[in-house]
């Protein structure tokens, strides 16, 4: 592995707080406007002052591979990085250095080779979704299959087909012990209108799955704990923690699924919902 990111947030030796973060039009917007990206930076410098006086943890989680954000990075001239990356929608999880340096984390490396997950057993299961069910998914290509997350469209035709549809996929990748992401896809981060994004994975892996593994690896109490997410595969995450939100700029299926909404997009609202509970803090003390 090449990639090597900018110096990660302050560290503190203990661990107070974790706060998660879904990285495409989440804590990374794609149009990358020049207001944008000052709150961008506003924000972290304010992540960077709380990681050092409040002790926070501060992590990503994206369906992003590295070599993606390493050039999503690069684009908007980020200063830092989180404390830990959890890449391809939370399967592959690495804990960032003070200088940059990636290192796989050897707990989850090893939840990952103890998984049944095979390339082998997906293509069987798209192979029967198509031949028995005429349900056809789409390889995402331009991305590339990963080796514990492969991604797929499925395109919408009537809602009561699509909501059939989709409900046989869910048997059957619980049936094969396969985990599964199921969820509308964003046309602003670059996906097709009317589809939705099949994102076949390890059992026990993903996004929520992450996050109860830091909050069990750091001994956080829950009620120390925040993330942000803008699409329907950060709901569950958001639920997962003690202060979830979705940013202004999230989907409408996101918006169906969760009611904690910032009243900003993007990086602004992050900022006023990290302000106001920071800010609680101290004024209790």
């Amino acid at each position: 592995m090449n990639v090597k990111l900018n110096k990660s947030f302050s560290v503190s030796s203990e661990i107070k707080y974790l706060i998660f973060f879904d990285f495409d039009e989440t804590y990374y917007p794609h149009a990358c406007t020049e207001e944008q990206l000052n709150s961008l930076y506003e924000l972290e410098e304010y992540l960077n002052k709380l990681s050092k006086e409040q002790a926070v943890k501060i992590g990503w989680i994206t369906g992003s591979d590295l070599y993606q954000i390493d050039h999503k990075v690069n684009r908007t001239k980020m200063v830092y990085s989180p404390h830990f990356i959890a890449s391809n929608l939370g399967t592959e999880v690495y804990d960032v250095r003070e200088n940059g340096q990636l290192i796989a984390n050897k707990e989850w490396v090893s939840r990952l080779q103890n998984s049944s997950f095979t390339s082998n057993k997906i293509t069987e299961l798209v192979r029967e979704l198509n031949n028995q069910f005429r349900i056809k998914l789409v390889e995402q290509t331009q991305l590339g299959q990963k080796r514990y997350k492969f991604n797929y469209y499925y395109y919408m035709s009537s809602q009561t087909q699509t909501q059939h549809d989709l409900n046989i996929i869910r048997h059957l990748a619980k049936i094969n012990g396969i985990g599964l992401n199921i969820n509308r896809c964003n046309p602003n981060a670059g996906d097709p209108e009317d589809a939705f994004d099949v994102d076949f994975i390890p059992k026990y892996t993903g996004k929520k799955e992450v996050v109860k593994f830091m909050i069990n690896l750091y001994k956080v109490p829950i009620t120390n704990t925040i993330a942000f997410g803008d699409s329907g595969n950060d709901v569950d995450m958001l639920k997962t923690v003690q202060h979830g939100y979705l940013l202004a700029n999230a989907t409408a299926e996101a918006r169906s699924l969760h009611h904690k909404v910032t009243q900003s997009d993007y990086s602004k609202g992050i900022l006023e919902v990290l302000k106001n509970i920071f800010g609680n803090m101290k004024k209790e003390d």
